[in-house]
């Protein structure tokens, strides 16, 4: 009985073969953040990028990008948790929690945010089309 559970609770949770895909294009963003990776930062975004700070600060895919390039926005760590991935046709939504030590601008820091993530499906490569931050509450 105990082996079925378990079967059971494993096939509920089981990403399916696009959300493994955009986790990975997620995972793909976050490391490229953190290594202030131009290409990929460029490469991972769509065009149209609007990228909502927690500040209400709103940047579109040519100054996000700048920003992380130049240290403006200075990852130094990030850490993902409480993801949750849901596609519907070629949208998928992506929330989790996002921890971050930063040194922006050379001032030394700590963000913990709800973030969510738009990813839209153009050409079979998936693209990030919106973010959104929100601090988490004290």
């Amino acid at each position: 009985m105990l082996l079925v559970c378990c079967m059971l609770s494993g096939i509920a949770f089981a990403q399916s073969k696009e959300e493994k895909v955009v986790a990975a294009q997620v995972e793909l963003l976050r490391k490229a953040m953190v290594d202030a990776d131009k290409a990929t930062l460029e490469k991972v975004s769509d065009e149209k990028l609007s990228y909502g700070h927690s500040s209400g600060k709103i940047e579109d895919k040519t100054t996000f990008v700048s920003n992380i390039v130049n240290g403006k926005s200075d990852f130094v760590t990030i850490d993902l948790s409480e993801q949750k991935i849901v596609i519907t046709g070629n949208t998928a939504i992506v929330r989790h929690t996002f921890s971050a030590d930063t040194n922006d601008g050379g001032v030394a820091g700590h963000v913990k945010l709800y973030i969510l993530l738009v990813w839209g499906k153009d050409g079979g490569q998936w693209k990030l089309l919106a973010r959104q931050a929100v601090k988490v509450p004290a």
